[in-house]
């Protein structure tokens, strides 16, 4: 339905609604509201005006660290409950909010959380009126985190499990009662999130970069991507789809590992300790679909220790960036793909960034890596005297 207009026509109506406050095409979503979620009536959604995130060219870390003059960091983070979470659950919230008008039997919206999906979740459900409940794995999410679902409401319940012990518990609970499950399984979700990818390609005029680097938990994101830039080839916007790369922690790895097996066998794993909590998932809901993006982009997957991701989040914020554990995650990725010479040094690079710093300034104080990249930096500043 959507080929009865051409990559131009498109193209030229998604850049029309950028910064404008008409009502629901200023929000990064809602402007591309024919390919999101065409049916619903302006008056259900329920939007923050969020995505139209900061696409901010890396200047200095580019050419500092990795010899690089087109590298690009993609602030998914500057959204309304700061992070890229808000992206989909606009659209599931919206979803639900039409469904309670219709007198449908939904009582609230429940997630399993590590943290970022429940402070989406509670703060579109807040907006709109709706029960939120949540599931968050005991003493293994940021303060900032915890705080934002309880502000906003929520029913926020601390369970002694990790995120895929909570994981079970939600789907057996919302099967039970009329809680509507709001975790990325849910493809409500990747419909919002895949216009980050539309967004990057807006950005840039509507060149293809060559990479795209997404960190990888539940994997729902790098699906949500590959859907978006393969859209956008289907109809005509672009000509190809960027390579993607999908970037775990070291310690909670299983795509990274089937990646390795040649995608021959995926296994579940016990997800362990890492400061990229959001992260921190062994058994991802979304394992199918993260290897069908993956396989179709000539996709890569790699890993990052916790030395390794917390070194690259030290250098970023040495260049005056922010960023979250996770995208320190994402950043080692390249860092390793630049050092084997995969990633050519004047190949246009995009580095997903999931949430803001804020949320996750505690990984920020206390990390001897940390002090050890201070050292060695002020070891080779020169004094001015």
């Amino acid at each position: 339905a959507l080929k009865k207009f051409d990559g131009a026509y498109w193209r030229e109506l998604f850049d029309s609604r950028v910064g404008k406050t008409t009502w629901p095409y200023g929000s990064g979503v809602w402007s591309k509201k024919e390919w999101v979620l065409p049916e619903i009536d302006p008056d259900d959604i329920v939007s923050a005006f969020e995505g139209n995130s900061n696409l901010f060219w890396a200047e200095r870390y580019g050419k500092q660290f990795l010899g690089m003059n087109d590298l690009w960091v993609k602030h998914c983070g500057i959204s309304h409950t700061g992070s890229f979470k808000d992206l989909g659950m606009t659209v599931l919230v919206s979803q639900v909010n039409r469904l309670r008008k219709l007198k449908r039997p939904v009582v609230g919206v429940g997630c399993a959380s590590t943290g970022d999906t429940s402070a989406a979740l509670s703060a579109y459900c807040a907006a709109a009126g709706i029960p939120s409940i949540v599931f968050l794995p005991a003493n293994k999410i940021s303060i900032a985190q915890l705080i934002q679902p309880i502000a906003n409401g929520a029913f926020v319940l601390s369970i002694d499990t990790d995120f895929d012990g909570c994981m079970k518990l939600i789907r057996e609970v919302t099967s039970e009662l009329p809680i509507y499950l709001a975790n990325s399984l849910n493809s409500l979700r990747l419909e919002g999130q895949k216009t980050a990818a539309i967004e990057i390609l807006q950005q840039f005029d509507w060149e293809v970069p060559d990479w795209v680097i997404v960190p990888g938990g539940n994997l729902g994101n790098i699906y949500a991507f590959y859907k978006g830039f393969k859209m956008c080839q289907e109809l005509g916007l672009v000509d190809r789809v960027p390579r993607l790369v999908c970037s775990q922690a070291a310690n909670a790895n299983p795509l990274y590992l089937c990646y390795k097996s040649g995608w021959i066998q995926f296994k579940a794993v016990k997800a362990n300790t890492t400061f990229a909590s959001a992260i921190q998932i062994g058994d991802p809901v979304s394992i199918d679909r993260a290897v069908y993006a993956l396989k179709n982009s000539n996709g890569i997957v790699e890993e990052a220790t916790e030395e390794e991701l917390m070194d690259a989040m030290a250098q970023a914020d040495s260049t005056g960036m922010f960023i979250c554990p996770h995208t320190g995650v994402a950043l080692s990725a390249l860092i390793k793909l630049r050092n084997s010479g995969v990633i050519a040094a004047g190949d246009r690079t995009v580095v997903v960034s999931t949430a803001h710093g804020l949320k996750f300034s505690q990984s920020k104080a206390d990390f001897g890596s940390v002090m050890d990249v201070l050292k060695k930096y002020l070891g080779n500043q020169t004094p001015n005297h």
